[in-house]
């Protein structure tokens, strides 16, 4: 996985839509340079700085990563099949790292379902997200702190949040221990 390639991927997926890099960025409401960046694979980008630009196509991270989708009637999902998300993003120098792996075609059954590792420190990025859906989750060891529009909660394991995720939002590990959590969004945003 270690090597996909980023910059190639998303500039077949900018050109297939018939974009130009100033196009997507002004589609994705980022400076026409960042997609430049992300392409020569200069700048490894955040997963919420990805999922913007994708938004510009649009396209989910699940959808630039796959390459076959899982059949819609599977059931059962073994450890070592969901499908990695994120490893292939890479986080810039210094930088703590998300893994996030999804259970299935989120598309199919319009859930995403995750299995989220945070390391310490790591956070979805300075931008808050914000997008149609509801989302909620369970952690599962470690600790999380939820920022749901001005408010901020620090949850430990056991705990759970559920909200509405067109309310601006972002996820970060404030602990010194990985934490993991169990996710699921509908419909599917990554």
């Amino acid at each position: 996985m270690q090597d996909f390639d980023v910059g190639a991927r998303l500039k077949q997926v900018r050109i297939a839509a018939g974009l130009s890099q100033r196009g997507l960025a002004a589609r994705a409401g980022v400076p026409h340079g960042q997609i430049s960046l992300v392409e020569t694979n200069t700048s490894s980008p955040s997963i919420a700085s990805l999922r913007k630009i994708l938004g510009g196509v649009p396209m989910t991270l699940s959808e630039f990563f796959e390459s076959d989708r899982s059949p819609k009637d599977r059931v059962v999902f073994r450890n070592k099949e969901l499908q990695d998300l994120t490893s292939r993003i890479g986080p810039a120098k210094g930088r703590a790292r998300i893994a996030l792996r999804q259970v299935g075609d989120a598309r199919a059954h319009n859930l995403q379902i995750l299995h989220e590792r945070y390391t310490a420190g790591a956070d979805t990025g300075p931008t808050m997200l914000e997008h149609s859906a509801h989302e909620g989750g369970v952690v599962i060891s470690g600790s999380l702190e939820v920022t749901v529009g001005s408010h901020v909660y620090v949850l430990r394991a056991g705990d759970a949040y559920l909200f509405d995720s067109r309310v601006p939002h972002r996820f970060r590990n404030p602990g010194t221990d990985d934490a993991v959590v169990i996710s699921a969004c509908t419909p599917p945003y990554l």
